[in-house]
C-alpha cells in the first residue's frame, strides 16, 4: 500500500506501471501483468451489463464457452455470481467497484493496482472491497499481488506492507501498522513541547 499527500505521485506511479503514461526518463519493469482499478468505477465500466463489460477484459482467442466460463468465474470471485445480465447502472457503488476488480481477474492480471478503491464507498462497502482484496492476495491458487493507494490511514492495518510517497519518491517499506504509528497525529499540545 502507498500513502501520501495529494500530488505526491501515487496515481502517476500506477499509471506508469500500467503503461497509461510513459516515463520522461528511465524505465518501468513489471514482472506481472498489471490491471488498474480506478477510484471511480464508473470511469472504467463501459458497457451496459456486467457480463458484457467483462467480455472487454478477456484475452483474445477464447471460444464462446470459455468466455462465458471466465465471466462467470470472475463474477463469482468477487461475490457477484449470476449477475451477467444485470445492468451496471443498477449496481451499488461497492458492487461496481467489485465488478471493476472482476475485470482485472478476467484479464488474467497478476498485479492488481487500485487507485483509492474505497474512497467513494460507504463503510460497509469499504470493508467488503478490502476483504476481497485480502482474499485474492492470500488465496491458495494463483494469489494476486495488490498495490493500492489510499488516504485512509485505517487501511494500513489491513495490508501486508506499506510505504509513504513524497514528492515522487517512495520511502522504506514496512508493516502497515508500523507506518500508521509513524504517521499518527501529534497529541494535543504536542507541537508546543
Amino acid at each position: 500500500m502507498l500513502v501520501g499527500s495529494n500530488g505526491s505521485g501515487k496515481s502517476t506511479l500506477l499509471r506508469l506501471i500500467t503503461g497509461l503514461l510513459t516515463p520522461s526518463e528511465g524505465t518501468i519493469t513489471c514482472q506481472g501483468r498489471p490491471a488498474l482499478v480506478f477510484q471511480n468505477p464508473d470511469h472504467q465500466l463501459l458497457l451496459p451489463s456486467c457480463g458484457s463489460d467483462l467480455q472487454l477484459a478477456l484475452p483474445e482467442g477464447l471460444d464462446a464457452g470459455e468466455r462465458a466460463a471466465r465471466v462467470a468465474s470472475a463474477l463469482a470471485q468477487v461475490g457477484l455470481s449470476g449477475l451477467q445480465q444485470r445492468p451496471i447502472h443498477t449496481l451499488s457503488g461497492g458492487q461496481k467497484q467489485r465488478l471493476a476488480i472482476a475485470g482485472a481477474l478476467a484479464s488474467d492480471a497478476s498485479l492488481l493496482l487500485l487507485d483509492e478503491p474505497t474512497a467513494l464507498l460507504d463503510p460497509e462497502s469499504q470493508n467488503e472491497v478490502l476483504e476481497l482484496i485480502h482474499r485474492l492476495c492470500h488465496r491458495g491458487a494463483a494469489p494476486l499481488t495488490a498495490l493500492w493507494i489510499t488516504h485512509r490511514l485505517e487501511e494500513l492495518e489491513r495490508c501486508d506492507g506499506a510505504a509513504r510517497m513524497e514528492a515522487g519518491a517512495i520511502g522504506p517499506w514496512q508493516s502497515g501498522a508500523s507506518l500508521r504509528r509513524s504517521l499518527a497525529p501529534l497529541p494535543v499540545g504536542g507541537a508546543e513541547r
